[in-house]
């Protein structure tokens, strides 16, 4: 048997550290040839390590939440064959045969002493004393059972609980197998000193939970706090009413969903904001502060922010001016689908010039939304509400909707901002010019 090390692999593109967010593997596990021993996380994108080689594990490198330069151990196997670690050099069985010869010396032999006399057998020791009762068990010596145990307790005891207004979790039980007898009951009330609440729902709470903030938490963190700390940020708030929107998008399903898909609010937005760019390019761009250089796109990489079980991710619709609503929207929805599932590949989650955020039915009336650094803006996007307004002197219902635009106030001046954000209303208050050169 030979010992195998994996190393942490080049994951090309000049990344140097990772970090390891989850292992699907323990020491004493037997790995087979490709199987995924651990996943790594770097710039938001997940990658998985598989093993070359079959074998069992000996000892994890790191454990989640480690970040991990390339070249360090990660792994390691044990292994039929020599492996690729030379074995650590084991005692000469030589040298053992030797200590166990007896040493020769040139003088007489000392003389064998004599073993010490055995003890004497000790009187049998007094029977112990009759077990006491579990309910005799001073209910404070029992600890508290961890969050998401169930205590145990005849009905009796939960409904005297429940009247009360005892939380029944944080009662510790000195009957058989923690049981919550009617004295642990009255232990627990005497203890507290206080009176019983009024309602059962009127109960003091200490527990408390940890959670380590790792991997996707973490480059969320990371990537926020070094946002607001060098983008000085200003928002912007505009109101559209998108009825008429609204009415041609269901005109356009009707029509089109089984051909060519269901349009959602979002590819109509991408495609306002690919013709209000065309007069506005000082917000299609990214500013590298540290050389000061902004660069300005022609094409339109639109970050679509997606929220994960994991945390939100930011998605890339590629050129986004060379697609039109249909073929935005599939792209969406594929590369939605890929974020969720943690298929979204390096080069998907990178490069955006500008990002679309929407909260959907919780869009709020207004948000602050935070700009994807390094670009300059961010369109954040409300929800969609009836409400009575004026036209021509007639109080009529219509759909409306609050823009919440962010930008980079070093590189897109206040007024530069706002002619943005009213070229974006202009065009989806009359939807007809989405489809017009």
């Amino acid at each position: 048997m030979g010992t195998h090390v994996i190393k942490m692999p080049d994951i090309g593109e000049g990344i140097a550290e990772v970090e390891l967010v989850e292992w699907h593997v323990q020491p004493g596990d037997a790995v087979v040839e490709d199987q995924v021993l651990a996943d790594v996380m770097t710039d938001k994108a997940t990658v998985e390590i598989p093993s070359p080689v079959k074998g069992q594990v000996v000892s994890l490198g790191g454990k989640v939440g480690d970040v991990m330069a390339v070249g360090t151990e990660l792994i390691r196997l044990e292994v039929e064959g020599a492996g690729n670690v030379a074995a650590a050099a084991a005692p000469a069985p030589a040298r053992k045969a030797e200590s166990a010869k007896p040493v020769e010396s040139a003088g007489p032999a000392a003389p064998t002493p004599e073993p010490p006399p055995a003890p004497k057998p000790s009187p049998p020791a007094a029977p112990a004393p009759a077990e006491a009762p579990t309910s005799a068990v001073p209910p404070a010596a029992v600890a508290p059972r961890a969050p998401g145990e169930k205590p145990i307790a005849s009905p009796a005891v939960r409904r005297r609980a429940w009247e009360l207004g005892i939380e029944l979790q944080f009662v510790p039980g000195s009957g058989n197998a923690g049981r919550i007898l009617h004295e642990d009951l009255d232990a627990y009330l005497a203890r507290r000193g206080t009176a019983a609440p009024v309602s059962a729902h009127l109960v003091e709470r200490h527990d408390e939970q940890q959670v380590q903030v790792i991997g996707l938490r973490r480059r969320i963190a990371q990537k926020m706090q070094e946002a607001k700390r060098r983008i000085p940020h200003f928002t912007y708030v505009e109101e559209i009413d998108v009825t008429e929107l609204e009415e041609l998008r269901a005109r356009l399903n009707e029509r089109h969903a089984q051909a060519r898909g269901r349009l959602t609010l979002l590819p109509l937005l991408a495609r306002a904001i690919v013709l209000a760019l065309r007069e506005h390019p000082q917000v299609n761009a990214r500013f590298d502060d540290d050389a000061g250089v902004v660069t300005r796109y022609g094409a339109v990489h639109l970050g679509v922010a997606t929220q994960t079980d994991g945390g939100l991710m930011v998605p890339v619709l590629r050129h986004a001016e060379a697609r039109d609503p249909w073929a935005c929207a599939a792209e969406i929805l594929r590369l939605a689908e890929a974020a969720r599932s943690g298929r979204a590949a390096r080069e998907e989650l990178t490069g955006s010039t500008i990002t679309i955020t929407s909260l959907g039915p919780l869009g709020g009336i207004v948000t602050t939304p935070v700009i994807n650094y390094p670009e300059v803006a961010i369109v954040g996007v409300g929800r969609i509400v009836e409400r009575p307004v004026i036209r021509d002197g007639l109080v009529v219902a219509r759909r409306l909707m609050n823009l919440s635009s962010s930008f980079d106030h070093r590189v897109v001046d206040g007024a530069d901002g706002a002619y943005f954000v009213q070229a974006v209303r202009s065009l989806l208050e009359s939807p007809a010019l989405l489809f017009v050169e």
